[in-house]
């Protein structure tokens, strides 16, 4: 019976991200509470996102040239902080798919050069008894 490696960088993974969403909870938790992080960081991208979603189904139900109010202080840094959350989850995502990547087509580059010095040495092993008979003849 053959029983492959343990994928310990796949469990590594994994627990990353599980651990992602509660520490983007405390970063959002955070980012409610510091007068900083409401103001710059989670405000401008939460009016941001309300004018380009209001602005889209205005223009969807025909309404075209609508004002749009922006979001209250309070509104506007609760979404901040769960887009902010978001971010954080979706980048932790992403760099464990290119990790995992990068590790998955260094094996498969290391496996090729395996199989590549194998094929190499088989030729030489092929080759040595023809030059011998050559030199015989």
């Amino acid at each position: 019976m053959v029983v492959g490696a343990f994928p310990i960088a796949k469990l590594l993974y994994l627990g990353i991200r599980q651990l992602s969403k509660p520490v983007a909870n405390r970063i959002k938790a955070g980012a409610r509470h510091s007068e900083f992080f409401k103001t710059y960081v989670c405000m401008p991208p939460a009016q941001l996102y309300h004018w380009v979603e209001m602005r889209t189904k205005m223009r969807l139900l025909g309404f075209r040239g609508a004002t749009i109010k922006p979001l209250n202080e309070d509104a506007a840094a609760e979404l901040g902080a769960e887009l902010l959350g978001e971010v954080i989850i979706f980048t932790i995502g992403g760099v464990c798919m290119i990790a995992e990547y990068t590790r998955q087509s260094m094996n498969s580059k290391k496996k090729e050069e395996e199989l590549t010095s194998k094929l190499s040495g088989l030729q030489d092993q092929i080759s040595e008894p023809n030059q011998i008979r050559r030199a015989h003849v």
